[in-house]
């Protein structure tokens, strides 16, 4: 596997994931780790591979593409729903089409779902009847988020508490499990995992402090609006999706289209995005700490007088990684 200037040569293929909060440099350090190694950016974010958010999502942009190639970003419509399965399904397929070419596949992405289901397997969750699944979508546009999160935990606390009321996607599969199997989600997870292929990966993750990270947010919070954010979200209510759908409930999305529709003043929606950008980044953290193992924890943001302590990890991996 050749780096970008050729100087380095892999005997077996490798695999890199960088894990994070939203926020903490997780793109930048893709890019230089895929420059310096020959590789390819591989998403693992769940919104940003959705078409239509490109800016509210931080998406990288043409010049980055332009440096090394990137897959995945944008390869969905805002109308459908990407599961974990269907992620893993293409990420799997853009890795072992990278491995072929003779490239470093770089995962990067804050969906902690989406990685630990391509290093440890999905579980084995029976298909839920389509009946009941349109029961359960029905009901959440009925009472909504807060309500269902309510009842969901009269019926299945453990899951509830590990759900916020405007996870859409994952509230909504909580209760359909429960409603199918009678088994709460968190018990069919805690199974054994599925005989499909999964990936053995070095791991980084950048766990910036609490505080430099939270400015980090509301930063690029101010320069999305800068670049467009509010326009591309009118766009986005242009189509006339399902509210209920992944993408309308992207951070930043609900109140910006609260503030297209005349329900909210700009200053007020940009004030509650940021809020819920940092608890989501608080969640991540701590979701990371728990579920991810590292092989390189860095408790800081990312910044390029990270790139020695990086590549001299990194280095001997790509160098002796086993098939």
């Amino acid at each position: 596997m050749s780096s970008a200037n050729g100087s380095y040569i892999a005997t077996a293929p490798a695999t890199i994931v960088i894990a994070g909060p939203t926020a903490s440099g997780k793109s930048a350090l893709a890019l230089r780790i895929a420059e310096e190694f020959g590789g390819v950016v591989i998403n693992a974010d769940s919104m940003q591979v959705y078409d239509e958010l490109s800016i509210l999502t931080a998406r990288p942009g043409a010049e980055d593409e332009a440096r090394v190639p990137h897959r995945l970003y944008g390869a969905l419509s805002a109308a459908e729903v990407c599961s974990v399965a269907r992620w893993r399904d293409m990420a799997l397929v853009e890795i072992e089409a990278a491995h072929v070419a003779g490239q470093l596949p770089v995962i990067c992405g804050g969906s902690g779902l989406y990685l630990k289901a391509l290093t440890d397997g999905l579980a084995k969750v029976p298909e839920i009847p389509a009946d009941i699944r349109q029961q359960a979508r029905a009901l959440h546009l009925e009472i909504g988020g807060e309500a269902m999160h309510a009842r969901l935990a009269e019926h299945d606390p453990e899951m509830a508490g590990r759900l916020a009321p405007g996870n859409t996607q994952r509230l909504i599969r909580a209760w359909e499990v429960l409603q199918a199997t009678g088994r709460s989600l968190s018990d069919w997870q805690a199974q054994s995992q599925d005989a499909s292929p999964t990936v053995q990966a070095f791991t980084i993750t950048l766990m910036p402090e609490r505080a430099l990270l939270y400015a980090a947010c509301d930063a690029r919070f101010d320069a999305m609006l800068a670049a467009g954010a509010l326009e591309e979200v009118r766009r986005l209510a242009a189509l006339g999706l399902d509210p209920a759908l992944p993408a309308m409930k992207a951070l930043g999305v609900p109140q910006l289209l609260a503030v297209e529709r005349g329900q909210m003043l700009l200053e007020e929606a940009t004030e509650i995005a940021k809020r819920e950008t940092r608890r989501y980044a608080k969640r991540q953290m701590t979701w990371f700490r728990h579920q991810i193992s590292s092989n390189l924890a860095l408790e800081t943001q990312y910044s390029e007088s990270l790139w020695p302590k990086i590549f001299s990890k990194i280095r001997p991996y790509v160098l002796t990684a086993p098939d």
